[in-house]
């Protein structure tokens, strides 16, 4: 697998890495034979009052590849709504081959009233899932976002397979 610096790479499901721009990124070769196909959720925790989707369904991507993906936030209340978010990836095996570069998950984000914005997610499939049995009829990922509210003193919950 591609070494990279890891920050905060896990969620409640598949857990994917969080690589920099360097030169892993810039020496990788796209499997040309190996489209995966990405598809993009997006929810909002009961008590956030955001609206939140993702601006395309999905996108096919070679592993080896870097791809930009953006989702659209959008605060329909009169006041100011702070809000952090979670992800995970579908299979749950394919999670360890998902490398974010840039991405806007475990930040607050604030939106002032009737505030919209555009949230991108630049990632890579690393091209070793090409190699990795499990993955061998897996041609389709979920990549899955849930905002929360930010409520001072929040702490996002930490799976309990993370903590060591």
């Amino acid at each position: 697998m591609l070494k990279s610096r890891s920050f905060q790479a896990y969620s409640y499901g598949g857990t994917t890495g969080l690589a920099e721009p360097s030169d892993v990124v810039s020496t990788m070769h796209a499997v040309k034979h190996r489209p995966i196909r990405v598809k993009f959720n997006a929810d909002v925790a009961s008590s956030m009052q955001w609206n939140f989707k993702p601006q395309q369904p999905d996108i096919t991507v070679l592993p080896g590849e870097t791809a930009l993906a953006f989702y659209t936030a959008r605060n329909p209340t009169n006041k100011p709504v702070t809000g952090i978010s979670t992800y995970n990836v579908i299979p749950f095996e394919a999670g360890q081959y998902f490398n974010k570069i840039q991405c806007f998950c475990f930040e607050e984000q604030q939106l002032n009233p009737h505030e919209q914005v555009d949230m991108p997610v630049f990632f890579y499939i690393d091209p070793e899932y090409t190699d990795d049995p499990q993955m061998e009829y897996v041609d389709e990922i979920v990549l899955s976002y849930t905002f929360f509210e930010a409520k001072e003193g929040m702490k996002l919950p930490v799976p309990s397979y993370v903590k060591k």
